[in-house]
């Protein structure tokens, strides 16, 4: 099998065993060592320079990319890099705490998938979160390491895990990361390009009846979003259900104005259960259209 056939096959076999993986502690699972690393990186190379933040991600994107290396399985690697079950399953865990009015326990899950503020949001407002957070974490952990994998193999996929485990880490704004965090952040946003508007095409592919409202919310909100890969996706899954998504929303002390994504009325607790359907179709496409790249490319090098 062809080097390309064979890392389109690893990538298929990576995210279809994502899903089989049971989630690791934190003390052994290797996205987690590897942000461990990095902190102590960060207090060795920290500085209010842009530099010593390119210093920075080169050195964890090299480390990580040695160690898909060494791993020499992109299925494996990929595996590990992708997160799409887990992400649906904290999702569908907090519907259903909707669905039963315990707001208090919806935001307490909450920081587990988005860094905003729970105290103040109410049912529909912790719905919205969830829902904005399986869009862009769709891209982050199940499109990108797929689209890597395919690129440049284990070390690819690794190597994108780790640009988006430092953009988490130091890719705020504020003032300890402003300058250090830009070349992480920069980074993880030129990485995700494609896999982001990848996402928003398998959105589109799984909910045909409403395609032509997922490229309506793209092209005409997607780029008022600060983010030019998580507005792409959640403009997608705002068009694919038919609610509004975005706006207002707080980190800490810090207030955001940010600009709403689709038309409809604000999502509820059955609305964040389709997206959940949504995204598992998404990664079920992903995962078909996987194989068939493995099989047109095995076929195509053995002529």
């Amino acid at each position: 099998m062809s080097g390309i056939a064979t890392r389109f096959a690893g990538a298929a076999v990576g995210i279809a065993a994502s899903r089989l993986v049971p989630p690791l502690d934190d003390d052994v699972h290797p996205v987690a060592r590897f942000g461990s690393t990095m902190t102590q990186v960060e207090q060795f190379l920290w500085q209010d320079d842009r530099r010593a933040g390119v210093l920075y991600a080169a050195a964890g994107a090299g480390i990580a990319a040695s160690t898909g290396r060494a791993v020499g399985s992109t299925a494996a690697v990929t595996a590990i890099c992708a997160a799409g079950a887990q992400l649906r399953t904290t999702a569908t865990e907090i519907a259903e705490m909707l669905e039963r009015s315990d707001l208090d326990s919806a935001r307490r899950s909450l920081p587990a998938l988005v860094g905003r503020d729970p105290s103040a949001l109410d049912a529909s407002g912790i719905a919205a979160a969830v829902i904005e957070s399986v869009a862009e974490n769709m891209v982050d952990a199940v499109f990108a390491p797929a689209t890597w994998a395919v690129v440049a193999g284990a070390p690819g996929a690794a190597a994108h895990r780790a640009l988006n485990t430092m953009d988490a880490m130091v890719g705020r704004r504020n003032d300890r990361y402003e300058n250090f965090g830009w070349a992480a952040a920069r980074a993880d946003d030129i990485a995700n390009l494609v896999p982001a508007r990848l996402f928003a095409l398998a959105v589109a592919a799984t909910a045909p009846r409403r395609s032509r409202e997922v490229f309506d919310a793209v092209r005409r909100d997607a780029s008022a979003h600060p983010s030019p890969n998580a507005g792409v996706a959640e403009a997608a899954m705002a068009g694919a259900l038919g609610v509004e998504l975005g706006g207002p929303l707080r980190y800490g002390d810090v207030a955001e104005e940010r600009p709403t994504l689709g038309t409809g009325p604000r999502p509820d607790e059955r609305d964040l259960l389709r997206a959940v359907d949504v995204a598992r179709r998404t990664e079920d496409l992903l995962i078909g259209a996987l194989a068939v790249g493995a099989a047109l490319t095995f076929v195509r090098g053995r002529r």
